[in-house]
């Protein structure tokens, strides 16, 4: 049976030159970088290497970077590492509806200790209207989080403009790039906190970097040792750094952005012609170049992903780290579709291996599941 994945934006496989580059820090340079004889300082220098190279994917310097466990914990780390070194000023925090739970929920956290936490809402596209952000700020706002492009339905939001207003106003912006970082071109975006991860660009899993620009008042997220400069504790994922810093320097050179939107638009066209009543969720044009985000009438999204894996394909019905939950989508909610439209929803994620036989398959399978479900279904 053909086997095909278009779940990317969960996560992708780890480049070979990634793994190959990893490999001899798991045995034959295994050294503590915080240890001061020749097999640590071995470590250190490899550490120091990955984080120009990470850096650079950015535009930014190689001291503004740490190194994280994930997107998670840089997202948490900004949030709370800005909140807590700032609180004296204010305790206001803007947000957007849509952003992913570890934004969201970080958010919620803080607001059970006593910060207000605004909730800015999107349009039918998922567009932050940089104005809603404007009039929001107040003179206790401390911190600006949005999204630069959303993991469910692949908006990308006007976050030069936003962090631009941010600056204007004195307050720290915060961008979570995790789906963005490594597939288009990010140049700091005028942010001044930027999460991203490596497994979303075909580095490893368990390491994450988050941007700090030079001059931002921020506290430390986790506590003990001196590592990344005093600035996040704990002894370093040497082989994981590795591989982000070469994840970085080869998504630099290939970012597959032409292919993959080909693609996504032969995609999108694909099922528009073949299956009726489904809508496209996210900006039509303002939008990754890998994410398809549909909405398929009368039928629920788990039904289709479960005939798609037993055809070999794997797809999503949202983001990854919701996927047990038997809750509409908040980011569908949030751009206004009704709870029965929002559950038959399906994330079709493309990437550098991705091929055109792969969505012709697609296209090929997808139909005749989607007929045969409404033909059961109790929806319509």
């Amino acid at each position: 049976m053909k086997r095909v994945y278009l779940d990317y934006a969960a996560t992708t496989p780890t480049h070979p030159d990634v793994l190959a580059e990893m490999q001899p820090y798991f045995f034959l340079k295994f050294g503590n970088p915080s240890s001061i004889h020749q097999f640590g300082q071995e470590a250190k220098a490899a550490i120091e290497t990955a984080r120009e190279k990470t850096a650079k994917l950015i535009g930014a310097s190689a001291d503004e970077i740490v190194f994280t466990s994930g997107g998670t914990e840089s997202d948490n780390f900004a949030i709370e590492g800005i909140a807590f070194a700032n609180e004296k000023k204010g305790k206001h925090i803007i947000t957007s509806k849509i952003e992913h739970h570890a934004v969201s929920e970080c958010c919620e956290f803080l607001a059970k200790r006593g910060f207000t936490i605004t909730h800015i809402p999107v349009d039918k596209f998922g567009l932050v209207d940089p104005e809603d952000v404007k009039k929001t700020i107040t003179d206790k706002t401390i911190l600006i989080s949005i999204m630069h492009a959303n993991n469910e339905i692949g908006t990308i939001e006007p976050i030069a403009e936003i962090a631009g207003i941010a600056k204007e106003k004195g307050v720290y912006f915060h961008t979570d790039a995790v789906q963005t970082a490594g597939h288009i071109p990010i140049n700091k975006l005028n942010a001044d906190l930027i999460s991203f991860s490596a497994h979303k660009f075909y580095g490893p899993k368990g390491i994450g970097a988050l941007y700090i620009k030079k001059g931002t008042r921020m506290v430390s997220f986790l506590h003990g040792g001196a590592q990344e400069k005093n600035r996040r504790a704990s002894t370093e994922n040497v082989p994981g750094i590795v591989g982000m810093g070469k994840a970085c320097e080869l998504a630099q050179n290939d970012m597959a952005i032409e292919k993959e939107t080909i693609l996504r638009d032969k995609l999108i066209k694909g099922l528009f012609d073949q299956i009726p009543e489904i809508v496209l969720n996210g900006h039509p044009t303002l939008r990754l170049p890998n994410n398809v985000n549909i909405s398929i009438k009368h039928i629920e999204g788990e039904s289709i992903l479960i005939n798609l894996d037993l055809m070999g394909i794997a797809a999503s019905s949202g983001s990854a780290c919701t996927s047990g939950s038997l809750d509409p989508s908040h980011v569908l909610m949030a751009i206004g579709l009704a709870h029965e439209v929002a559950h038959g929803s399906l994330r079709l994620t493309l990437g550098k291996y991705t091929t055109d036989d792969d969505i012709i398959y697609l296209l090929e399978t997808l139909p005749p599941i989607v007929k045969k479900l409404r033909a059961m279904s109790p929806l319509k």
